[in-house]
């Protein structure tokens, strides 16, 4: 059964280009949020395709002024598809789930959000603040897609995710009473 998933992201691969060189096999990215400031370092070499794609959004300025709108302690903090009010501002694209890239969704992993469909990633992302083997593939089913790791600053990560939460915009649920604003998020250096 796994098969096909693998012969699924390798024609994938080869048809958006994400094998090209134009991906680095890592990068580092600095993300400034209201709560402080962490640093997550992408895998180029098994998530391709999420890492051109995050980079895209990241050099675009897409993820400033969006807010972690889904935070849960014990569990995950996710953001980057709403602003301040909660209006959407998602792009339009989906990319190619990249699951079964060996990578497992344990504490501190970068974590591409997704519908309940497999290839339904656009731009949310969300970081395991626990060990959360759950979302990882199985033989018979998708996963959620890990691309990179908080690599300083898990701390700010542990900060947001203990924030107070409740309703919020069609949210029952789960979102910051304060808002947790990226104000800035950036490539560094390698």
């Amino acid at each position: 059964m796994r098969k096909p998933i693998i012969l699924l992201l390798l024609l994938a691969l080869w048809q958006s280009g994400a094998a090209d060189s134009d991906v680095p096999s890592y990068a580092r990215i600095a993300v400034e949020t209201t709560e402080g400031t962490f640093i997550i370092g992408l895998d180029g070499r098994r998530a391709p395709i999420t890492v051109k794609n995050f980079l895209s959004l990241v050099k675009s300025g897409y993820y400033d002024g969006t807010i972690f709108h889904r935070v849960i302690p014990d569990f995950m903090i996710q953001g980057g598809g709403y602003d301040r009010d909660l209006d959407s501002k998602e792009p339009e694209s989906t990319i190619v789930n990249e699951s079964g890239n060996g990578l497992t969704n344990l504490r501190g992993t970068v974590v591409m959000a997704r519908e309940s469909e497999p290839h339904t990633a656009m731009a949310q992302f969300f970081i395991n603040v626990v060990d959360n083997k759950l979302l990882n593939p199985k033989a018979d089913r998708w996963g959620y897609a890990v691309f990179g790791y908080v690599t300083e600053g898990m701390d700010v990560v542990d900060k947001i995710s203990n924030v107070r939460t409740g309703p919020g915009g069609q949210f029952a649920q789960d979102v910051p009473v304060v808002p947790v604003i990226i104000t800035r998020a950036y490539r560094i250096a390698d």
